[in-house]
C-alpha cells in the first residue's frame, strides 16, 4: 500500500478530536470578526463568535486561500509524506479550489519526488466532513491514492446536503434571498429548505412555515433522495448553528424512520 496523507480544511465542521485521532492535515480559512482576522494562529471560540452574532450584531467575512497559501500549507505536509490527497471546499461557493489545483501543479514542477491529488468535493460543512469519512475508511481498507480518488469522485454525486435556517436575514447577506423576501418570509414563519446541488451551488428547494415542521421536514427528504434504503450500518453527519437541541430533534427521527444509531453531530464553524 502506498501512503498518502489526507488534507482538509476548517470548512469541513469535523471535531478537532476528530482530526487530530485520523491525523488528518488541516487548511485553515480565515474570516475577520470586528475588524480581527482569525485563523491558524489566532481562534474564537464558537459558542463566543455566535454569541457576537447573536447578541452584538457582529456580522463575519471570509478570504479565499490564495496559491502562496496552498503551497505553504503543502509543503509543510509534503514534509510528513510525499503523496498528499487534499478533499477540497466547494468550487461552487468558493474559488479556493482552483488555487489549490494551482498550486499542487506548481509544487510538483518544483519537486518530482511527490504526487498531489486535489478533489473538488463539491460538499460543505459536515457534508465536507463526511466526504472526509468515506475517504479515511477507503484508505483504511488498504486502498492506494489512487484508488481513493477515484472512489471519492464517483462518490460525490451521491452525497446530499440538505438544511433549514431559522433567520432569513443571514441569506439575504449572502444573496440568497431579496430583502422583501426575508422580511416577509421572517413574519410568516417561513423556513426555507435548501440544499447543495451536484455542481456544490446551495439551492432552495421549499418553504415550509414553523421551525419543527422545517427540521421534520430535512428527514422527508432524506427519505425521498434515498427512497427509505439506508443501510442500519451507514453513518449521518449533522451540524447545527449552536441549536444543539434541534439537532438532537433530528437525530432522534432519523433513528425512528431509520434504525440508524451512527451519528457525528457538531456546530458549524464560524467559515462556513
Amino acid at each position: 500500500m502506498d501512503s498518502f496523507k489526507i488534507i482538509t480544511n476548517t470548512t469541513a465542521d469535523l471535531p478537532m478530536q476528530y482530526i487530530k485521532e485520523h491525523q488528518l492535515g488541516l487548511i485553515y480559512f480565515n474570516y475577520i470578526m470586528d475588524g480581527v482576522s482569525y485563523g491558524r494562529d489566532k481562534g474564537l471560540d464558537w459558542k463566543e463568535f455566535y454569541r457576537l452574532m447573536r447578541e452584538e450584531g457582529m456580522m463575519p467575512t471570509t478570504s479565499q486561500v490564495n496559491p502562496e497559501q496552498y503551497k505553504e500549507y503543502f509543503t509543510e505536509f509534503l514534509n510528513e509524506n510525499r503523496n498528499l490527497l487534499y478533499l477540497s471546499f466547494s468550487s461552487g461557493l468558493s474559488g479556493s479550489c482552483s488555487n489549490a489545483m494551482l498550486a499542487a501543479e506548481e509544487l510538483m514542477e518544483e519537486r518530482e519526488d511527490c504526487r498531489i491529488v486535489v478533489i473538488d468535493s463539491k460538499c460543505a460543512s459536515m457534508g465536507e466532513g463526511l466526504f472526509v469519512h468515506k475517504a479515511l475508511q477507503k484508505k483504511a481498507q488498504g486502498s492506494s491514492l489512487e484508488e481513493t480518488a477515484g472512489y471519492l469522485q464517483e462518490l460525490i454525486p451521491h452525497l446530499t446536503h440538505v438544511f433549514t435556517v431559522d433567520d432569513l436575514n443571514h441569506l439575504y447577506r449572502g444573496g440568497r434571498v431579496s430583502k422583501t423576501a426575508a422580511i416577509v418570509g421572517t413574519i410568516a414563519g417561513i423556513k426555507p429548505i435548501l440544499h447543495v446541488d451536484d455542481e456544490g451551488h446551495l439551492i432552495p428547494i421549499s418553504k415550509i412555515r414553523g421551525r419543527k415542521k422545517s427540521l421534520m421536514k430535512l428527514v422527508d427528504y432524506m427519505e425521498e433522495k434515498t427512497n427509505g434504503c439506508i443501510e442500519k450500518n451507514d453513518i449521518i453527519f449533522i451540524s447545527h448553528g449552536d441549536a444543539l437541541e434541534d439537532a438532537y430533534l433530528v437525530k432522534e427521527e432519523i433513528e425512528r424512520r431509520f434504525g440508524i444509531h451512527d451519528f457525528m453531530i457538531n456546530h458549524i464553524g464560524p467559515t462556513i
